[in-house]
């Protein structure tokens, strides 16, 4: 049998529960700061607790650096401030809904 989704009852193939989760999405906060010895890090806010490993991975793995997701908080190696939205956008969240600062 087919793999049903518990949320909306479709086929797992044709639910799109996770493409709406995202663009409920709250208000995605990007900035930099200097951490130890200043090194700049890019900092990520308001990405939801149940995404937020696998936007971590995405975008760890895009940007080839190291990082951190934790409290709610992605935490990447590096200033990618400016290239950080476009990839979010890629991955499904609203352009509406990222600020960069």
């Amino acid at each position: 049998m087919a793999d049903i989704c518990n949320k909306c009852g479709l086929l797992k193939d044709l639910c799109v529960c996770e493409v709406l989760d995202k663009q409920g999405a709250n208000k995605i906060t990007i900035y930099t700061t200097a951490k130890k010895f200043k090194k700049l890090v890019t900092i990520i806010q308001g990405i939801e607790k149940e995404h937020i490993d696998q936007t971590a991975s995405e975008l760890k793995h895009k940007f080839a650096c190291g990082g951190t997701s934790k409290d709610g908080i992605i935490i990447l190696q590096g200033n990618h401030k400016k290239n950080v939205s476009a990839v979010l956008e890629k991955l499904g969240y609203p352009k509406e809904s990222i600020e960069v600062r």
